[in-house]
């Protein structure tokens, strides 16, 4: 019996087949954890720490092996069992997907709600970062690569002007995302941090889709639907405001509104302002929206924001010890924006955008004596600031974008845009100076994003513009990769030639001005998870076709700026605190406008540094947040003219003093922790500059250079003090979420 039984045990181990093998990637790596099924049994093995595997299976007949893996596409090979044993080896093809893959990060900082981002800020951060009173380019400027400027609005980047970098909402760009400009004082953005889900802050080297900008572009993702039906209610020392969002039942559609108003007077009775406001700033903002799904899932949006504004300032004349330069504004503006995103099947997605915004600026500036009253002195130099400029701007555009999947996550995207400008001009001093500018800009551009592995992708794509304005076309090639170095970690390379038409202040003195062009070359190496964000990138950018101002408006300027620029952010290392590092280092100079040779710009500091602290404690409901900034002192100069040599000259050069400021917020939110309220509350507090530091950005001369004043903010220090009530969504979570 025993050997009876010892004979079956050797016939079935001799029945059975042994399957083995390894299991490794395309580049040879081993797999471990890997799970081998004999499809259609319970047949099967897990790859080992070496990638081996092995199993015994009494099937016989022909099968179907699988390999597969989480992050990897599956694998299946045939294979016949009958008596001898078999090795099967695998090899992997990683399976891309946006959770695991790489993403391309050089030049561009992304703030999102989205889970899926390689998120550096998100939307709460624009709210809580101190000092920064809610504006989005106040906090975007903590970001490497943006420099400390005071006396003008907008961004000024990696040795880029102000007006090198263009800001775009939903696709389309927006032509006066600032209120407009009064001398040596910068003005805030048009729009609440609150309108938009995502921020792309892109140093350089940006995609195709977008142009018209030589330096920058910050791009601006509106919100879909809100959460719920909301009404809400402002109050603070500076505005008043109001709005309400209502949402359908069947969370399809929305619609809602906002009113506030501005009058700084009483404001201005307690904080003594430099300039003498002859008519205080006072200020108008509606705006409207509505949003709803359509029935393939696609999403329609309509914003509609208007404006209206009004101020005047005296201050002293370098010329004259009597005289005042009396300056005042009026403007209106009105913009809209309508996008339609949607899902065409078969892998095919469209977006189509539409705007249009009209501003308009009625300026008056004027030579007043001690008596407030207009005088003419005989002195060209004086009296050529007696003027008025009415000034229209218009801008209409049409851009649509087509997608198609084609592998995976990879994707093509094409199309093109047109826009239509129309500036009107009308100067007026002793007579009257019209000029009239209208341009059709046409634009096609194409595009692929290439996921060769999880950790290979590549950004490929071009622009070809038109100007009508110009009379010059161009083509912009664009080329990003990126490539995983280990966990969380990246390094990225981009390049890409970026072409922009002159300002249209230049264009009025010669509309035959052609593009101006820079060259962007970026490496960047990231790591970065929940916790933690370490990035570090150095660039280098050459200027080409510069605007010159004389001998005549002409396109012979150059220049280049390179640098390296770190970022540090930490949400782990102390308990329920917050922070971030930012620094830059900037070399440029540039042969423009005036510059009688290539010269370090005036709007830029070799080294920018900034330290953001975000704490919120619970016991006593308040969130606690601190921005340092420091800038080394900028160059400034007094160019003057020298007859003789029919030039231009340097009369007087230095460098200011550094800049550096200290901001500070906090939110007090009494309604944590009460699940049942129904009304929420923010209370919100804000200081800039704490320790009243002297602030320098440059300084103004007279006109024989004898004489020169410090261009200074118009009061050391700006307070703010706020209530924000809200029904029906709870506001409070937002004070708190980002440091918790």
């Amino acid at each position: 019996m025993i050997a009876l039984v010892f004979m079956l045990a050797a016939g079935l181990i001799q029945a059975q087949v042994k399957v083995s093998g390894i299991v490794k990637d395309a580049r040879n790596r081993i797999i471990a954890g890997a799970s081998i099924t004999l499809k259609g049994t319970y047949d099967g093995a897990i790859s080992d720490s070496l990638g081996n595997y092995s199993f015994k299976t009494f099937e016989k007949g022909d099968f179907a092996l699988e390999a597969k893996i989480l992050n990897y596409k599956t694998v299946e090979q045939k294979l016949t069992l009958a008596k001898d044993p078999l090795v099967i080896n695998f090899s992997l093809k990683e399976e891309v997907n946006e959770l695991t893959a790489v993403s391309v990060t050089a030049g561009s900082f992304e703030a999102s709600d989205r889970k899926k981002a390689a998120a550096v800020l998100n939307r709460l951060d624009v709210l809580t970062t101190g000092g920064a009173n809610a504006d989005i380019t106040a906090v975007v400027k903590t970001l490497p690569g943006a420099q400390q400027i005071g006396e003008q609005e907008g961004l000024f980047v990696r040795g880029g002007a102000g007006y090198e970098a263009k800001q775009y909402i939903d696709g389309t760009v927006v032509n006066n995302p600032y209120y407009s400009s009064v001398p040596d004082l910068a003005q805030r953005g048009r729009f609440s941090p609150n309108l938009f889900k995502g921020t792309i802050f892109s140093t350089g080297g940006y995609s195709a889709l977008y142009g018209e900008a030589l330096s920058s572009v910050l791009i601006l993702e509106s919100i879909d639907l809100p959460e719920k039906s909301e009404a809400t209610v402002s109050l603070s020392t500076v505005f008043v405001g109001g709005g309400l969002q209502e949402l359908a039942k069947d969370k399809k559609s929305s619609w809602g509104f906002n009113y506030g108003y501005t009058n700084l007077l009483p404001y201005f009775q307690v904080v003594k302002q430099k300039p003498d406001y002859f008519r205080v700033p006072e200020f108008h903002t509606a705006d409207a929206n509505f949003r709803f799904k359509t029935k393939s899932g696609g999403m329609i949006k309509y914003y509609t924001t208007f404006s209206h504004n009004d101020l005047g300032l005296r201050r002293a004349n370098l010329d004259s010890s009597t005289l005042k330069n009396a300056f005042g504004l009026t403007n209106t503006n009105w913009y809209n924006n309508l996008s339609w995103k949607e899902s065409l099947g078969n892998g095919w997605k469209m977006n189509l955008g539409l705007s249009y915004s009209t501003n308009v600026d009625d300026i008056s500036s004027q030579i007043q004596n001690q008596s407030n009253q207009s005088v003419t002195t005989g002195l060209y130099y004086i009296d050529s600031t007696n003027f008025t400029l009415h000034s229209r701007q218009d801008l209409a555009q049409i851009k649509t974008i087509f997608e198609k999947k084609i592998s995976g996550i990879s994707a093509f995207r094409f199309g093109g845009e047109y826009w239509y400008a129309y500036t009107n001009n009308k100067f007026t001093t002793n007579t009257l100076y019209s000029r009239l500018l209208e341009d059709n800009f046409t634009s096609l551009f194409g595009e692929a994003d290439l996921y060769i592995t999880t950790g290979l992708a590549a950004k490929l794509g071009g622009r070809f513009e038109h100007s009508s304005l110009v009379n010059s076309s161009n083509i912009a090639p664009r080329l990003s990769l990126a490539y995983k170095t280990g966990k969380d970690a990246q390094m990225s390379l981009a390049y890409g030639t970026f072409y922009q038409k002159a300002e249209t202040t230049q264009s009025s003195f010669n509309p035959n001005l052609g593009y101006t062009k820079a060259t962007h070359y970026i490496i960047n190496f990231q790591k970065m998870n929940k916790d933690y964000t370490f990035r570090v990138e150095a660039f280098y950018k050459k200027y080409e076709d510069l605007i010159k101002t004389y001998p005549t408006y002409n396109n012979y300027g150059s220049g280049y700026a390179q640098g390296i620029e770190l970022f540090w952010r930490d949400r782990k290392t102390i308990t329920n605190f917050d922070y971030w590092i930012s620094y830059s280092y900037l070399d440029t100079k540039r042969d423009y406008l005036n510059y009688p040779q290539q010269l370090q710009p005036s709007f830029a500091a070799n080294h920018t540094l900034s330290f953001v602290t975000k704490k919120f404690i619970l016991p006593i409901k308040t969130g606690f947040n601190f921005t340092y900034s420091f800038a080394t002192g900028r160059p400034y100069y007094d160019f003057m003219y020298n007859t003789a040599t029919s030039k231009y000259y340097i009369a007087d050069q230095g460098t200011t003093k550094p800049f550096s400021t200290l901001g500070f917020s906090l939110n007090y939110v009494p309604s944590v922790g009460k699940p049942n309220a129904k009304t929420f509350l923010v209370l919100v507090a804000s200081i800039t500059n704490v320790f009243n530091n002297s602030l320098v950005y440059g300084y103004n001369y007279s006109y024989n250079g004898l004489k020169k004043e410090a261009i200074t903010p118009p009061a050391p220090q700006f307070f703010f003090i706020g209530c924000f009530l809200s029904w029906g969504v709870d506001r409070t979570q937002d004070a708190i979420n980002n440091n918790l």
